[in-house]
């Protein structure tokens, strides 16, 4: 699975994040980004602010998490988080460029340790494990976790899934994996929100933990709706931040606070949440 006022997507630090690091330098991204790994960024925007490309804002996010970042049937990248980078992108007077790269390797901070994008918008919670490798923004989302489960299991709680021996499901290196195991729960695994979301359908899961306006978006499709249901809210406290390398620019740190800031103020950013969720902020659950 964050406003102001409103977590996703914990491997996260120290070794872990040089290994990858490492890993990342030696081999370069195959959905593009830069290999400038072992210098420091030195293409400037409007204001001084170090960027990777010049002209150009990098962005790591991973593909697909609707409504927060997702192709559209053009092939575009979308979403809630895209528009919320862009008007960081509008205010340096450069053009977003998205990369999509594996979550694990955004959240341990890999992927900008290595110059493989300025900044990461992808869903991420703030956590104190990710901040040891990661300067996070002001928060920019209040997030909580839902449960999504067949119709029919007669259950409304995780203490229920537990007393009915239902299977849990749950997105690897996530925050609502780390809230279900904190619970005693030992879901199975999936690489990302898609596949999840299959193994519900294919019954491999009776009941899966996701994000809610992710699960919200899912039971917007007849198809899911059909078939499952939403049996849980829980509110975990999370909040959505965006990503920058640790100790990063701080004139790039201080220009994405600023314009996040500016967008609560004159409007925008609830046009924005209004837009990709058909709710108003706060009014999600």
């Amino acid at each position: 699975m964050a406003l102001w006022p409103m977590k996703r997507h914990g491997i996260a630090a120290g070794a872990l994040a040089l290994t990858a690091a490492l890993t990342l330098s030696a081999c370069g991204s195959d959905s593009g980004g830069t290999d400038t790994a072992s210098g420091d960024a030195s293409a400037s925007a409007a204001g001084g602010a170090k960027l990777v490309n010049p002209g150009k804002l990098t962005v790591c996010t991973n593909v697909p998490y609707e409504p927060f970042q997702f192709k559209d049937d053009s092939g575009k990248i979308v979403g809630f988080d895209v528009d919320i980078v862009d008007l960081v992108a509008k205010k340096l007077g450069v053009e977003q460029e998205i990369v999509d790269i594996d979550f694990a390797v955004i959240k341990s901070g890999a992927a900008m340790a290595t110059n493989k994008c300025d900044l990461a918008a992808a869903g991420m919670t703030i956590t104190e494990e990710r901040k040891a490798n990661i300067t996070f923004s002001d928060p920019y989302f209040d997030a909580t976790q839902a449960l999504l489960a067949k119709k029919g299991t007669g259950a409304t709680s995780l203490e229920d899934v537990k007393a009915k021996g239902l299977k849990l499901g749950a997105q690897a290196s996530t925050t609502g994996l780390d809230y279900v195991k904190e619970q005693g729960f030992d879901p199975t695994e999936y690489a990302d929100s898609p596949k999840e979301l299959l193994a519900l359908q294919a019954g491999q899961a009776d009941v899966i933990v996701q994000d809610l306006p992710v699960v919200l978006t899912w039971l917007k499709k007849p198809e899911i709706a059909e078939k499952f249901e939403l049996i849980a809210s829980l509110d975990t406290g999370e909040q959505y931040g965006l990503g920058m390398k640790k100790d990063a620019d701080p004139v790039l740190v201080k220009t994405v606070n600023e314009e996040l800031a500016a967008a609560k103020s004159n409007g925008t950013y609830d046009e924005i949440f209004v837009k990709w969720f058909d709710k108003k902020p706060g009014e999600l659950g």
